[in-house]
């Protein structure tokens, strides 16, 4: 079915664990539909509030609900499939789905069984293996956290001694401080080049077109320097499938056929002049990337999450050009420190100079007409821009920022800026070809 007819006012019920998606629910608010919100982490209740309406019983809430939005993985999946079964239009992944996040070998194996090359790896659940595994086969590595504690993004390193020297030192420090916080993880062989995402939305049968081709900016610092946080900012492009996609994700699509599932699958790669390697799966919407998405859509994100659900064909209309969304965030993030962020930032209140557009919301509440910042993570805004180039994009979005004003924020202000490197080498490798 391909449903080019707008839709009237629908109810959507969103379900998440950490509070991850109230910025899309009160962008589907505004454009004039129902939303009702759960909240399962007792810390993140009240984030979001003022901007949508809360339950505390997502079940009751079903045979009200026209769509059914699930934020994440991490047994999402379950719930999602099992209402989907029962006839329900939903939003959200399977059990299989969640688990090529959630286990990052059995997501490897699988990319490896539709032939799409990965880059080797091994599984450990004992420091000591993993200590006399580097000492053995000399090398940089990367070690990666899986389950849970891959939520935790400051834990995962990156070598760069050729003897992985640091990598036996940080894994000894892990088996010190942190042995029963992973369990399981893995040590992954480094590989050099241009670390680049593509991903697409899937309505149950197949890809939606076009695809969205976007570069995360993990490093809390300028150069990408500092600790590893869950990300500062994205840039990104609306493309028709390129060569990434095409040898990567679009493999897959007869099983994501067979699973039925619906909503927003990425994978994020090393590409270089040899090949497309393939690190890991998002097979959920991203965070901070659905809300810069959402900024270049032109078709309103209730009509498509509609269209999505239904397993209709949306017609989805996007701006040409490239987005970015920067992260405002605010002490201790990266780190988690509840003392500190309730003296330094929690109740702070946001000010804007002038009434600025492109701000979406992420650790915010709404108080007698006031944002006010709360959570516990020190994660504010997001803050989007579009352009033609990258260049317009990047002054747009650094104007709004000016426009804000947090106590003790900081961002990136390079958030861009490698684009214009990395794009000659994907346009010389024949990356970014349509094909």
């Amino acid at each position: 079915m391909n449903n080019k007819i707008p839709i009237g006012p629908k109810k959507f019920l969103f379900v998440t664990l950490d509070s991850l998606i109230g910025d899309i629910a009160w962008q589907i608010k505004k454009e004039g539909h129902e939303v009702k919100y759960f909240t399962k982490n007792p810390e993140d209740q009240d984030i979001a509030d003022g901007f949508i309406d809360k339950v505390d019983n997502w079940e009751k809430e079903v045979e009200w609900a026209d769509v059914i939005v699930f934020d994440d993985v991490l047994g999402q999946g379950t719930k999602a499939k099992k209402l989907r079964d029962a006839g329900k239009s939903v939003i959200g992944g399977t059990p299989y789905t969640d688990k090529l996040e959630d286990d990052r070998a059995f997501g490897q194996e699988e990319l490896k069984k539709f032939g799409i090359n990965i880059i080797p790896y091994k599984d450990f659940t004992l420091f000591d293996d993993a200590i006399e595994y580097v000492k053995s086969n000399p090398g940089k590595y990367v070690i990666k956290p899986s389950g849970e504690a891959q939520n935790m993004k400051g834990l995962l390193f990156i070598g760069e001694e050729e003897d992985g020297r640091d990598v036996i030192q940080v894994l000894e420090d892990y088996k010190k401080a942190l042995s029963k916080k992973i369990p399981i993880f893995q040590l992954q062989k480094r590989v050099t080049g241009v670390e680049v995402a593509v991903g697409a939305f899937f309505n149950g049968g197949k890809f939606v077109y076009p695809i969205n081709v976007n570069f995360e900016h993990k490093k809390l610092f300028p150069g990408n320097l500092g600790p590893s946080t869950g990300e500062m900012g994205t840039s990104m492009f609306w493309s028709q499938p390129n060569k990434i996609f095409n040898q990567t994700l679009l493999k897959m699509e007869k099983k994501l056929s067979e699973e039925n599932y619906v909503g927003y699958i990425d994978l994020n790669c090393i590409v270089n002049s040899n090949g497309i390697y393939p690190l890991e799966f998002t097979s959920r919407f991203g965070y901070p990337t659905i809300s810069i998405q959402q900024e270049g859509m032109i078709t309103p994100i209730g009509q498509f999450f509609y269209d999505l659900a239904n397993g209709n064909e949306p017609n989805l209309k996007v701006k040409t050009g490239f987005q970015i969304g920067i992260r405002i965030v605010v002490p201790p993030f990266p780190f988690r420190d509840k003392k500190t962020f309730e003296i330094r930032s929690k109740d702070s209140i946001i000010y804007f100079k002038k009434p600025t557009e492109g701000v979406h919301i992420e650790d915010v509440k709404l108080v007698n007409g006031e944002w006010i910042v709360t959570g516990n993570s020190g994660v504010v805004l997001i803050v989007c821009g579009a352009g033609q180039t990258m260049k317009q994009t990047q002054a747009q979005v650094y104007s709004r920022i000016k426009n804000i004003m947090i106590p003790h924020m900081y961002y990136r202000d390079d958030i861009g800026d490698r684009w214009f490197e990395d794009s000659d080498k994907l346009h010389s490798w024949g990356y970014l070809r349509e094909l």
